[in-house]
């Protein structure tokens, strides 16, 4: 079974026509790192480049879509709704996408009040095994085909004040974690387990403590070995590390669509483990494999 998987798309919306109210104080300091940093520059053509990539998605079989969340530049209603249109026709079914939140689609109390994330992605958060989810939707569970399961986890939480930003998946979701693990329903078939925040940076180091996960050491206690991947954003950059007796394989997906930065995972599953797998840029050749 062949997954595709990106993440950090960034699909950056309006922000001279809104008020400064309207934005609200948090998009403020964004405003800084959105004009003057170059962000917007950087994700200009993420739309084009997220077409480009469920192209290529068709052209190359792929079975499965992953998104593993900051579908958005700071939470606009419009950047959910550019990320569901840019994602179609992938994003309608969530037997051939999964798509999680990140950080920046979380990035006001009142993005997360008014359900923006679920008004065009609710139904990809529907667990097949419903008795296991702990906090809202998640942990999710999606079975695909005979040796598959992708599991969805929430790292990404409001923060309390802009740059604080790791992740927290928290016990009650590690718990349920666990259990899904040692469902015997699970015993044959690889399981990727999708969430925003990076367990290890490039370097396979923890990250900053301001910007990493900070229950990862809990996060690889459950999972370990060659059945087992955790696929991941957050990090501007795409790499891989391999699984140990002490850890899963590890794929941090980049910025897929960032100037420079383009590109994604096709992983292949097989056998019930994570078989091989391709860096690919969009649009362009296989760049590195195994």
């Amino acid at each position: 079974m062949r997954f595709l998987h990106c993440s950090d798309i960034h699909i950056t919306g309006d922000y001279q026509t809104p008020s400064l109210l309207e934005l609200g104080w948090r998009r403020w300091m964004a405003l800084l790192e959105l004009n003057v940093k170059g962000r917007k520059r950087h994700f200009a053509q993420a739309r084009e480049t997220v077409r480009q990539i469920t192209r290529d998605a068709q052209s190359l079989k792929v079975d499965h879509l992953i998104v593993s969340g900051d579908l958005t530049a700071y939470a606009l209603a419009e950047e959910f709704k550019g990320a569901r249109d840019a994602l179609e026709p992938w994003v309608s079914d969530k037997q051939t996408c999964t798509v999680i939140h990140g950080n920046h689609d979380t990035y006001t109390p009142g993005t997360v009040r008014d359900h923006r994330f679920e008004r065009s992605f609710g139904h990809l958060l529907e667990s097949d095994w419903p008795e296991h989810t702990a906090e809202g939707p998640y942990p999710f569970v999606r079975l695909l085909g005979t040796e598959a399961a992708v599991v969805g986890l929430l790292s990404a939480r409001v923060p309390l004040l802009p740059g604080f930003s790791f992740g927290v998946i928290g016990r009650a979701q590690l718990r349920a974690l666990r259990n899904i693990v040692n469902d015997e329903r699970l015993k044959n078939r690889a399981v990727l387990v999708v969430v925003h925040h990076a367990p290890l940076s490039p370097a396979g180091k923890p990250d900053k403590p301001m910007h990493g996960l900070v229950d990862a050491k809990e996060l690889f206690s459950i999972l370990a070995g060659q059945r087992f991947a955790v696929l991941h954003g957050h990090i501007h950059h795409r790499y891989h590390h391999p699984a140990t007796a002490d850890r899963p394989h590890i794929f941090g997906a980049g910025s897929s669509t960032q100037k420079g930065r383009e590109g994604y995972w096709v992983i292949e599953v097989a056998g019930g483990k994570i078989a091989s797998w391709q860096k690919r840029t969009p649009g362009a050749l296989l760049v590195a494999g195994p």
